[in-house]
C-alpha cells in the first residue's frame, strides 16, 4: 500500500489489502464481473443489491466466516489511501520509538479494511510487520468490501508492498466464492501468488463442487490471472484436469474456451460443441463453436459481433464439409446490422439462409425451429421525422420445408418503397398518405410492379368522455405487369367514422379499490364496389379475423384487394385498474353489421352474403399475481358455430413454479391443447414437463419430462423429448442433460435456455 500520513501519535502503520480475486470468470471469459460497479458490499443476503446473474436461494444466508464486522463504512477503493489508520490494542509497547509491539485484541482499520491478530510486531523504518497468532489456528483476520481472509499469520512491509500469509481460508463477499490456500504472496500491488489453493461458490461447510489448483498468479494490471494444474471435482471426484489455464480476475472480457455442451437426438445422433472466445477489440468480438454430430460429422459454427461508432450488428454461421446422412456440404448464416447514416435515417439488415430446404429439419432443436417452413431476409434504409416515415428497400424469401410446392413460396420484392405521412393542417384537420411502390420478383411465375396511394383527410375530435374520428380518402392502385398482361388499376373512396365514449366509477372488490370503465365504440366504414378479378394476387391473403380486425378499413393485407364495405361495427368493452394504474381486469365484445354483401374475394372463394362478422370476444383476467386467464371467442351466427376459440390459463406455484394450460382452435386449421408446467416438489427438486397435443391430427407435436435439482451452487438438469420436425409428421427424439456449477458456467446441452423457451413463465 502507498505510505499514508497518520497522526503523530499513532505509530505509522499501514493496512494489508490482499487483492484475493481467485474467482474464476463468472460465465465464461466473455462475462462481466457481478455488481462491478455497485460501491456497497454485498454480502450474501443483504437486501438493495443488484439481481444476481446466479440463483443463490438455496444457500444458507449465515455462511460469513465467524468474524465478519458488519457496519464498516463504504469507502471507495481509491479513498483508502487518504484515509488514518485506526489502532487500538490492549497493551503497546515500543522502547526505542523504532520497534512496536501490539498486544491483545489489536485491531488496525483504515476506511473499509480491518485487520484484527492477537499481536503485531511493526518496525517503523523497514515498514515490516508480523501479525500473528497464540498458537491456534487462522486467529489473524482481514476484511474489506469485497473479501473476508482468515490466516495463521501474516508477514511482510507496506513498503514496498508485499505480504505472506500462511494457512488462509477465504470468503469473497461482492461476487460468491470461498476457499483454502496454503500459503498467499502479494508480490506487489498489482500481482500476487496462491499455492494450493480452491475455490467453490458453495456454502463454507457444503461443498458440492470445486476448483483446485497447484498455483495462481494474478495480475490486477493486465487483470488475467494464470492457473497450473487445475482440476475441477464433483463430490470429491476429479472429473476435468488443465495443465494450464488463463482466466479474467476483474470481470473484463477475455480469449478462452467457454464451457463445452453435449446431448443427442435421433435425427443427428449425439453432439459435442466446444465453443472458444475471441476477445479481439473492446468494441467487437468473435466465438468459434466447433461441433461434431454422431450421424452427420463436423460442423464448424461461429459468431462476430461488433459495435462501432457508426452501428452495431451481428454475424452467425454453421458449416459442415459433409454431411454424412445427406450426402453433401451443409450450412447456415445469419447476418444482423444497424447503421445509423444521417439524423433520421439508418441502416437495418436481417440476412438468413440455409444450404437446403431440410437444414432445420436436421439441425433445429425445438418444434418451432424445425417447422420452419419460410426464411425472410430484408435490408432497409429507414426514415422518420416528427410527420413522416419512409423506407425503402427489398424483402427476399426462402422455402425451407420440403413438403411444401414452390409456388407457396412469396414473391421477393426488389425494391419496395414506404412514405407515410401525417401532417396537422389548420384547426383539428390532419393529411395523411399511406404509400408503397413494389417491384415483385418470382421466378416462373407473373411479375410486376405496383404503386399503392392513399391520401386522406381526418379530423380527430376528443374530450374527457368520448372521441370521434371521421376520416375521408381516395385509394388509388395501378400495376405494370411484365409481358401482354397489361397494365391494370383501380381507383376508390374510402370513408369511416370512429367514435366511442369513456364512462367510469370507483368500485370494491376482495377488499381492493378499483376504477372500472364502460367504453361502448362504434365504427362506420363505407367502402363502394370496384370488380378486382383482372388484379394479380401479389402478396395479399385474408387478415386473421380478430378484435383489432373490427375496427380495420381492409380484411386483406397487402393491396391486391380492398373490401367493399357498408359496415358498422358494434363493440362494448370495460376494464379494472387498481389505484397503481396496472389494470387488472378487461372484457370485450364486437360484431360488424354488414349492411351488402362482401364481394370483392380471393380467386376461389365465394361472395358472401350474411349480415354480419362472427362476434369477437375477449377476456383478460389477472386479479391475482398467482392466476392469470386469456380468453377470446369467435362465434359464427350465420352457421351456429364457435369459429375461434384460445384459452391461456397460468397458475404461478410458490416461488418459481408455474402451471400453463391453453387450448387453440380454428375452423378446419387446428385443434390443440398445450399442458407445461415446472411443479417444485420442494426447495430444490422439482418436475418439468410439456404435453402439445392435436385433436385434428390424432398426434402429439412436443412433448418432453424431466426432473430438475438446484442446490446452492449446482444445479443439474434432465429431459428427454418427442417433437414433430416437418409439415408431414416426421418425428424424433432427444435426451438433454446439463450440470451448471453456478458461478463459473455449465456442462450439457443447455437444457436451461431450452426450457425457458418452451415453459411460459420459466425461472
Amino acid at each position: 500500500m502507498p505510505r499514508v500520513p497518520c497522526p503523530p501519535s499513532r505509530p505509522r502503520l499501514r493496512l494489508i489489502s490482499l487483492a484475493l480475486a481467485l474467482a474464476l470468470p463468472a460465465a465464461g471469459p466473455a462475462a462481466a464481473a457481478p455488481d462491478a460497479g455497485d460501491a456497497r458490499a454485498c454480502t450474501p443476503g443483504t437486501p438493495g443489491c443488484a439481481a444476481p446473474r446466479w440463483n443463490w436461494t438455496q444457500c444458507r444466508r449465515n455462511d460469513l466466516l465467524d468474524f465478519y464486522t458488519p457496519g464498516l463504512p463504504a469507502t471507495a477503493r481509491t479513498q483508502n489511501a487518504q484515509q488514518p489508520v485506526r489502532v487500538s490494542a490492549a497493551h503497546a509497547d515500543s522502547r526505542d520509538g523504532e520497534h512496536y509491539a501490539l498486544r491483545g485484541q489489536v485491531r488496525l482499520q483504515r476506511g473499509d479494511q480491518l485487520l484484527q491478530a492477537p499481536g503485531v510486531d511493526y518496525t517503523r523504518g523497514s515498514t515490516a510487520y508480523r501479525a500473528f497468532g497464540n498458537g491456534q489456528a487462522r486467529q489473524v483476520t482481514y476484511q474489506d468490501r469485497s473479501l473476508l481472509l482468515a490466516a495463521r499469520g501474516i508477514h511482510g512491509t507496506t513498503t514496498p508492498q508485499r505480504a505472506d500469509a500462511e494457512d488462509v481460508r477465504y470468503q469473497l463477499l461482492r461476487s460468491r466464492g470461498n476457499g483454502y490456500a496454503r500459503s498467499v504472496q502479494v508480490l506487489d500491488a498489482a500481482r500476487s501468488r496462491y499455492t494450493d489453493a480452491t475455490f467453490s461458490t458453495c456454502d463454507p461447510d457444503s461443498r458440492l463442487w470445486w476448483l483446485q489448483g497447484r498455483r495462481f498468479d494474478i495480475d490486477h494490471d493486465t487483470g488475467i490471472g494464470v492457473a497450473h494444474d487445475v482440476s475441477m471435482r464433483f463430490l470429491g471426484v476429479p472429473f476435468l484436469w488443465l495443465p494450464w489455464m488463463r482466466f479474467p480476475v476483474n470481470g473484463q472480457r477475455m480469449s478462452g474456451f467457454l464451457a463445452p455442451s453435449f446431448g443427442g437426438s435421433g435425427n443427428s445422433g449425439t453432439y459435442l460443441r466446444v465453443p472458444y472466445y475471441l476477445n479481439l477489440a473492446p468494441n467487437y468480438d468473435a466465438t468459434l463453436d466447433p461441433a461434431y454430430y454422431g450421424r452427420r460429422g463436423f460442423m464448424l459454427g461461429g459468431q462476430f459481433r461488433y459495435l462501432a461508432g457508426i452501428g452495431s450488428g451481428q454475424f452467425d454461421f454453421t458449416y459442415m464439409p459433409h454431411d454424412r446422412l445427406y450426402g453433401g456440404k451443409r450450412w447456415s448464416l445469419q447476418y444482423r446490422d444497424h447503421t445509423p447514416l444521417v439524423p433520421g435515417w439508418s441502416f437495418n439488415a436481417d440476412i438468413n439462409r440455409v444450404s437446403d430446404n431440410t437444414y432445420f429439419e436436421d439441425f433445429g432443436n425445438s418444434l418451432a425451429l424445425a417447422a420452419t417452413s419460410l426464411l425472410g431476409s430484408s435490408a432497409y434504409l429507414d426514415g422518420s421525422g416528427s410527420w413522416w416515415n419512409a423506407a425503402l428497400g427489398v424483402d427476399t424469401y426462402q422455402l425451407t420445408d420440403p413438403t411444401l410446392p414452390y409456388g407457396v413460396q412469396p414473391y421477393a420484392r426488389m425494391p419496395r418503397g414506404v412514405l407515410d405521412l401525417d401532417i396537422p393542417l389548420q384547426g383539428p384537420f390532419v393529411f395523411g398518405l399511406r404509400s408503397e411502390a413494389v417491384a415483385f420478383r418470382k421466378h416462373n411465375a407473373l411479375e410486376g410492379d405496383r404503386l399503392d396511394l392513399f391520401p386522406y383527410l381526418e379530423a380527430p375530435l376528443e374530450g374527457a368522455a368520448w372521441f370521434l374520428r371521421p376520416r375521408l380518402g381516395y385509394r388509388y392502385t395501378r400495376y405494370w405487369l411484365q409481358g401482354n398482361n397489361g397494365n391494370p388499376r383501380r381507383g376508390l373512396p374510402i370513408a369511416s367514422v370512429d367514435g366511442g365514449l369513456y364512462f367510469d366509477r370507483s368500485v370494491d372488490l376482495f377488499g381492493h379499490r378499483y376504477t372500472q370503465t364502460l367504453e361502448p365504440r362504434a365504427y362506420y366504414l363505407y367502402v363502394p364496389y370496384r370488380n378486382q378479378n383482372g388484379l394479380p394476387i401479389f402478396d395479399t391473403a385474408p387478415l386473421t379475423f380478430d378484435w383489432w380486425s373490427l375496427f380495420s378499413s381492409n380484411q386483406y393485407t397487402g393491396a391486391d384487394r380492398q373490401v367493399n364495405a357498408n359496415n358498422l361495427t358494434l363493440a362494448l368493452s370495460t376494464r379494472l385498474v387498481d389505484s397503481e394504474g396496472i389494470e387488472r381486469f378487461s372484457a370485450g365484445i364486437g360484431q360488424i353489421r354488414y349492411f351488402t354483401p362482401q364481394r370483392v374475394q380471393l380467386p376461389g372463394y365465394p361472395v358472401t352474403y350474411e349480415s354480419g362478422s362472427a362476434y369477437v370476444g375477449m377476456l383478460s383476467v389477472g386479479l391475482s399475481r398467482n392466476w392469470n386467464l386469456q380468453w377470446t371467442q369467435q362465434y359464427d351466427p350465420s352457421q351456429h358455430r364457435t369459429t375461434v376459440s384460445t384459452i391461456a390459463i397460468q397458475r404461478r406455484l410458490r416461488d418459481d413454479g408455474v402451471l400453463n394450460l391453453a387450448y387453440r382452435y380454428r375452423n378446419g386449421l387446428l385443434d390443440q391443447y398445450d399442458f407445461s408446467a415446472l411443479w417444485p416438489i420442494d426447495g430444490a427438486w422439482s418436475l418439468v414437463g410439456r404435453w402439445d397435443y392435436s385433436v385434428r391430427d390424432r398426434k402429439t407435436l412436443e412433448a418432453f419430462g424431466g426432473v430438475e435439482w438446484d442446490s446452492c451452487c449446482v444445479s443439474v438438469r434432465g429431459v428427454v423429448r418427442h417433437y414433430v420436425i416437418n409439415y408431414q409428421g416426421a418425428t424424433t427424439d432427444a435426451v438433454m442433460f446439463e450440470v451448471v456449477f453456478k458461478g463459473i458456467g455449465g456442462l450439457g446441452s443447455r437444457t436451461g435456455r431450452f426450457l425457458s423457451r418452451a415453459i411460459l413463465g420459466y425461472q
